[in-house]
């Protein structure tokens, strides 16, 4: 094989706009994350169950559901599609042949490995497992046209609307159900099995969406306690989501955006080559629509008190509102990008999204130490809207260390034992070191999470 497929990719050959957006994407998704880390779990959509509902907690809640709850993880999960095209189309036109489809599905078995250590050891919302199980279907669609990556991924987009409404529907029946088994079983009349799965289905409902006080307290204590016994509570967390079939609504969320997201790679809407008017137009028609779509969606849950059994009618626009909002942030970054302006802050983001995966694993390692027992033991004792006084700590770490980092070194440290996992042969780490490879090296286009 010739050396110019065996070389890795030269600094040069990065496409900023992509390590841009990523990078913005990866900080935004601590925005949504900071919840489950520094609150009860139920809190997430219900901020009457811990850390305040009045003042600034409302304001928080209401500008995360209708800004960036789900919109951030859309884009980094657009931008993970993106690289799927990237790395195959990059390994393909060097002639690599079935090499770019040894080292992608490498990657992704070992990404898959690192998303089950990031979920038992340090936080049980990882993202890295689910992405690697989606990338397992992905390679096989690269070579769809774009129309047919964007028609599927709508198709899927409705299915999921579909499945909110339904949801509601059952709820519903599921609580009547339940309440005319409790009405019999006071009258000492026998429960038909339909009548005992009503019953335990309705009370895991209220045990996920409204948990009692000493429900609450007994979460809170086990991850202010000690690191087994937040671990033991993080395991029984990641085993229910990790026991969710592989073609669950979940799933389906992701590919969704993986696939707009391939599709706009292929388009060359991702490398900020369209012209300027064309993201101008983007930015306006996704956030015009999204904005207020979320607004009046999330109104209307506030207004229903944060009732479980209506968020599912109420937030079936989530999928048009977090896409359409999701695009407008990525037409905002095309344009700053292309007309390069903020270069202080561009540069910074390219450097977090350069190195994604050591900075997404940094946010675990970082708010683990300071909400659980082992730590500082902060979880459930800040309001929510203290919660981002955190945040922006930690965005200012990833801003300032990234850019430090990658002065020194081609990678960042977990980039780095990726990569030499995947071709399991240590690679060159600081920038003097002699560019020297192994194997193949279709995937130095570094775009799936941040090499």
């Amino acid at each position: 094989m010739s050396d110019s497929i065996l070389a890795p990719i030269s600094g040069e050959e990065r496409i900023n706009s992509i390590d841009v957006l990523r990078g913005f994407a990866l900080l935004g998704i601590l925005l949504m994350n900071i919840l489950t880390f520094g609150l009860p779990m139920a809190a997430y959509g219900n901020p009457n169950i811990w850390g305040g509902a009045d003042g600034w907690d409302r304001i928080i809640y209401f500008i995360q559901f209708v800004a960036w709850d789900g919109k951030m993880r859309a884009l980094f999960s657009l931008v993970f599609g993106a690289g799927v095209i990237v790395l195959t189309t990059r390994g393909e036109r060097r002639g690599a042949g079935v090499a770019v489809a040894d080292i992608y599905y490498r990657r992704m078995f070992w990404l898959l490995l690192f998303g089950l250590v990031h979920a038992y050891v340090f936080w049980w919302g990882d993202i890295l497992y689910p992405y690697a199980l989606c990338g397992l279907l992905l390679f096989p669609l690269r070579k769809l046209q774009p129309k047919a990556m964007l028609i599927t991924a709508a198709v899927m987009m409705v299915l999921l609307t579909g499945m909110s409404i339904g949801q509601g529907y059952d709820l519903q029946s599921t609580k009547q159900d339940a309440l005319k088994a409790d009405l019999a079983q006071k009258q000492g009349l026998k429960l038909t099995t339909e009548q005992e799965d009503a019953q335990k289905k309705w009370k895991d409902f209220l045990k996920e969406t409204s948990p009692t006080k000493e429900q609450l307290d007994k979460e809170v204590g086990h991850y202010r306690g000690s690191y087994l016994a937040a671990a033991k509570r993080r395991a029984r967390t990641v085993l229910q989501w990790h026991g969710m079939p592989y073609y669950s609504p979940v799933m389906f969320d992701l590919y969704a955006m993986m696939l707009i997201g391939m599709a706009l790679m292929k388009l060359d809407v991702l490398s900020a080559a369209k012209p300027m008017r064309f993201y101008v137009r983007l930015a306006g028609i996704g956030l015009g629509i999204g904005l207020p779509v979320n607004a009046v969606s999330t109104w209307m849950v506030m207004q229903s008190g944060y009732d479980p059994l209506f968020m599912p009618f109420a937030t079936s626009s989530y999928q048009i509102g977090r896409a359409t909002v999701a695009l407008g942030y990525l037409a905002i970054v095309m344009i700053v990008c292309k007309a390069g302006v903020l270069g202080f802050l561009t540069r910074r983001l390219a450097a977090v999204g350069q190195s994604a995966f050591s900075n997404y694993i940094s946010h675990s390692i970082i708010c683990s130490l300071f909400f659980y027992g082992h730590g500082l033991g902060m979880f459930g004792k800040l309001h929510r809207y203290q919660l981002y006084f955190v945040v922006l700590g930690v965005w200012m770490f990833n801003l300032t260390v990234s850019p430090i980092w990658l002065r020194h070194f081609r990678f960042g440290p977990l980039e780095w034992c990726w990569r030499s996992l995947t071709y399991w042969k240590k690679q060159p780490m600081r920038i003097q070191a002699p560019e020297t490879i192994f194997v193949p090296s279709p995937d130095q286009a570094g775009a799936v999470i941040g090499d």
